[in-house]
């Protein structure tokens, strides 16, 4: 069962002369519960899918319907609650909040969200992660990995249906990029989301169940 379904997406910026065609006709699907990864160099257009998938874009034209609900008919304030409740972002540079411990950092989608967590997925998933033992630290006071693993963290805690994770693993060196990319199949996997992540590192990409490649906004090849 599909719970992306994108057809004739094309995503334009700027006029005339300028226009640039970031995506310029893209068809793809991505299965319930699978990992679903996207390649390509620099320019082609990854980013720009991830963000349309994440409602951060509409489309220029063509639809991406996700989980049984059309993008397009949705509000400003209505996709802010999708992109709260049906998304989790992972992204390179972490976002962490500088000023909150990580146990703050994890649960702040719920606090933006005024709801209450599940504390006994919480602590499943903070153990899953490796920070029981972090949740009273502040992000400088942990490595690379450590703020990663706080991102992932926050990314699942409301459970959402999808997880979009952009060049997550770009500022590490190839091990710890295994381990982070590792981490997010298997916290997917443990609670059966959709896993989608970009990444221009084709050995990463090899993890997920099925690989894109992009090419100037048009999907060139599938694995």
């Amino acid at each position: 069962m599909d719970i992306v379904t994108i057809r004739n997406l094309k995503k334009y910026f700027g006029e005339g002369p300028r226009r640039v065609k970031a995506l310029d006709g893209i068809d793809l699907s991505a299965e319930k519960g699978r990992f679903l990864s996207i390649i390509g160099a620099s320019g082609s257009g990854k980013t720009t899918l991830l963000n349309v998938i994440g409602g951060l874009y509409r489309p220029t034209e063509g639809t991406v319907i996700v989980d049984g609900t059309d993008l397009s008919e949705l509000s400003e304030d209505q996709l802010t609650v999708y992109r709260r409740r049906k998304v989790g972002f992972v992204f390179q540079d972490y976002n962490l909040i500088p000023e909150l411990t990580i146990r703050e950092n994890i649960l702040f989608p719920h606090a933006l969200d005024d709801s209450r967590p599940d504390e006994v997925f919480f602590r499943k998933l903070v153990g899953l992660l490796g920070l029981e033992e972090r949740l009273d630290q502040y992000p400088y006071m942990l490595s690379g990995g450590g703020q990663q693993c706080t991102a992932i963290a926050r990314a699942l805690i409301t459970k959402p249906s999808i997880i979009l994770a952009d060049e997550p693993t770009g500022s590490f060196d190839a091990k710890t990029s295994q381990n982070v990319a590792g981490l997010l199949k298997m916290t997917a996997e443990t609670f059966h989301q959709t896993l989608i992540l970009i990444t221009h590192n084709q050995e990463l990409a090899q993890l997920a169940d099925r690989v894109v490649r992009l090419c100037d906004g048009r999907i060139v090849e599938e694995q």
